[in-house]
């Protein structure tokens, strides 16, 4: 095909007749205006795009950020040139005055977002970062040979001088915001032509030297292929001249594709994780204890066995076997040309990559690896398939150790105790590297399953075995460690799981990040988190407050912010109840004696610290909440206990309380359903089911039903 590459979107005719946009940065600025303006669908009758309102929020919020390079010098002149193609559409008689003015309005409320969006570091492409370093220097962006020869200066300097990606932007993220610009620019162009055809403008058609026979040609060699092309130029001619070829050609690592990061892939299955246990990607997983220093990230790679042996692979191919070499092409470290195995891109990181690239390089391998686990047939498939999953698990419950024995049983389906399945489990010093199942006494504890002997050892003893040789496999990594029972993320796991998370998109902040946060945000988000991660969260930012009761007072109103009777209102008790009340000052817990919600949790507290409180003050609503919490702990007591051996403690712990409870065990049953609905619901239908008073188990029968969750239910319960 031979096409003009250059839309018909009245270029010429607006720098004629519009003063003040004739210097090189103006004319590239209105271009990339009116071209998008075009491909949006502005009429362009008149020779020129007619804008609108909704347009210009579209281009100047949504396209420009990811498509142009604008210096912040620069950012007057894209307003300035939509207001002047307003006054020239006006003049031709395509706007009354009072379009004109909305228009006008449009322009000017939209520039704050514009600004903002403009140098927001989730726009950024690669061909904007590039020739924004290019523009900073001097570079002339609109000769080919001269950026070309910046990017082989780019390239030959060394790792830790070269510009540094804006904080808290990954590679990972550039390259993904990238991918999407030119998908969505291409395809844009390819819905603007099939307009054209349609509905031809009287201006002339929108690519002028492109034939209409080539709407009939192989539909991936033909048009969509020529529209990337055309959008490649177009995006080179908005940034920097020749920025595609390059980037498509000897400088392609310098602006790497999802295809040169391997964690992208295991990016995509820690998401998949995440939205299973958050549904929502911007819920953030609990920060790490700590992650490792930038210096100390080096270390940590080179003294894991997998990268030591990369590491020797990029030095000397020869040297590894075929299975590390293969690993080493997957990871960037070699390229493989035919029968020749060269240095590949990943290769000088080793040398003197910046602990950022390090970090990748770490999830890369990690990822590689992850992959490789499914083709080995001495694993388990189904914990090699799942190794996502387990490494996402170790990071979600705040990097704390986990049992291979306690996961072994997850994965069998067995019952364990909610109250321990996110409990830390110690390290030891040292243990054989044969992996063993813990004894029965030890299984017991860390389930908390009662009197498990050596017939539950000797079933849970394969799984557990299968998938501890999965989890060493992974060690290699330097990632994650194994010693006896106890396994985890190291320091370098911590570091390049997280880097991967991010890379999916996954809210994964850090420590310090978290301590900064406001107590509502804190709160919102450790609702979700296990306990352990909890604590230490709270701890870590009441610590860093200057003002220990103000602090409280203020993490301490946010709990009690939490609307009663809601889907959070019990994980916000919960939160309470985690807390270590041993510091907090008194009057703030004096002060939630009156809540609605926590206040028998404050009540309780104050107890526990010798205080005398005045428990009239605590609303029967808070009592019950406290009551209810306690009981739905005995429901889940007595699904672990084996049925018919022991007596129910559910209806135990019931009973104690609803013989003192004003109006008695009926009345306890609908101040419970009134406190929360939907935690009541399970509690009351097992109560239902075992108590032996037959007036009480009706009437809790009956009240569960009408909390069911799947039923429209009343604003209270009565008792009938």
């Amino acid at each position: 095909m031979t096409t003009s590459l250059t839309p018909n979107a009245g270029l010429d005719l607006f720098l004629q007749e519009a003063a003040g946009f004739g210097s090189p940065s103006s004319a590239r600025i209105a271009d990339a205006l009116l071209t998008l303006l075009v491909l949006r669908g502005a009429d362009r009758r008149t020779g020129l795009p007619e804008p609108t309102p909704e347009l210009v929020r579209q281009v100047l919020h949504h396209d420009v950020p990811v498509l142009v390079c604008v210096t912040e010098s620069e950012l007057p002149v894209a307003p300035a040139v939509l207001r002047a193609l307003a006054d020239l559409v006006r003049a031709r008689g395509r706007l009354n005055t009072k379009r004109h003015a909305r228009l006008l309005a449009a322009i000017d409320e939209g520039v704050p977002e514009f600004r903002r969006a403009m140098a927001d570091p989730g726009n950024l492409t690669w061909p904007r970062w590039y020739a924004s370093l290019m523009r900073a220097d001097g570079t002339p962006v609109d000769d080919p040979e001269a950026v070309l020869r910046r990017l082989d200066a780019h390239e030959r300097t060394p790792r830790a001088d070269r510009p540094a990606l804006p904080d808290g932007v990954e590679r990972a993220d550039v390259t993904g915001r990238t991918v999407i610009a030119q998908i969505l620019l291409a395809e844009t162009l390819l819905r603007a032509f099939a307009r054209d055809l349609e509905q031809p403008s009287p201006a002339g058609p929108l690519l002028p030297g492109l034939p209409l026979e080539a709407v009939d040609v192989d539909p991936e060699e033909g048009l969509p292929g020529e529209m990337r092309r055309i959008a490649g130029t177009l995006m080179d001619r908005w940034t920097a001249a020749g920025l595609s070829d390059a980037f498509s050609g000897p400088y392609a690592h310098l602006a790497p594709g999802p295809e040169d990061l391997p964690h992208l892939v295991l990016a995509d299955a820690l998401l998949d994780q995440h939205l299973s246990y958050y549904g929502d990607s911007g819920l953030p997983v609990p920060p790490p204890p700590a992650l490792p220093a930038p210096l100390e990230v080096r270390g940590l790679l080179e003294g894991a066995p997998l990268p030591a042996l990369l590491s020797a692979a990029a030095d000397g191919p020869d040297l590894v076997d075929e299975e590390v070499r293969h690993l080493a092409v997957a990871c960037g470290v070699l390229q493989q040309d035919g029968l020749l195995t060269t240095p590949g891109p990943a290769a000088g990181i080793w040398a003197d990559g910046t602990p950022q690239e390090l970090t990748e390089l770490a999830a890369d391998i990690l990822a590689t690896a992850v992959g490789r686990l499914t083709e080995d047939p001495a694993l388990d498939p189904e914990y090699a398939d799942d190794a996502a999953h387990l490494l996402y698990a170790l990071y979600e419950r705040g990097c704390t150790a986990e049992s291979v024995a306690r996961k072994a049983a997850e994965y069998s389906d067995w019952l364990i105790d909610p109250a321990v399945e996110n409990r830390p489990v110690p390290v030891p010093d040292s243990a054989p590297a044969e992996y063993a199942t813990p004894a029965p006494q030890e299984l017991s504890d860390l389930l908390g399953l009662p009197a498990l002997d050596d017939e539950d050892r000797t079933e849970l003893d394969a799984p557990a075995r299968a998938l501890a040789a999965v989890v060493d496999r992974l060690s290699a990594t330097g990632a994650v460690f194994r010693t006896g029972d106890a396994f985890g993320l190291t320091p370098l796991g911590v570091a390049a799981v997280r880097h991967t998370l991010k890379s999916g998109a996954v809210a994964a902040p850090d420590r310090d990040t978290v301590t900064g946060w406001e107590s509502a945000t804190l709160v919102e988000a450790a609702r979700l988190w296990p306990r352990d991660a909890t604590n230490r969260a709270f701890t870590n930012w009441l610590t860093a407050r200057e003002n220990a009761a103000e602090a409280w007072d203020e993490i301490l109103g946010a709990l009690a912010a939490t609307k009663t009777g809601t889907d959070e209102a019990s994980l916000t008790r919960a939160l309470f109840a985690s807390l270590d009340t041993s510091a907090a000052p008194l009057e703030a817990l004096r002060g939630q004696l009156a809540d609605p919600a926590l206040g028998a949790y404050a009540l309780q507290a104050l107890r526990a610290r010798g205080e005398q409180a005045d428990e009239g003050q605590v609303p029967l609503s808070a009592r019950a909440a406290l009551v209810l919490d306690d009981l739905n702990a005995s429901h889940h007591k007595d699904r672990l206990a084996e049925p018919g051996l022991t007596p129910s403690s559910l209806v135990t712990a019931f009973d104690a309380v609803g013989t003192t409870w004003p109006g008695g065990p009926a009345a306890l049953i609908a101040a419970l359903a009134d406190a929360d609905a939907n935690r009541a619901h399970h509690v009351l239908a097992d109560l239902g089911d075992r108590h032996s008073d037959p007036g009480i188990a009706a009437f809790a029968r009956r009240t569960a039903a009408l909390t069911d969750p799947l039923r429209p239910r009343s604003k209270k319960i009565r008792r009938r």
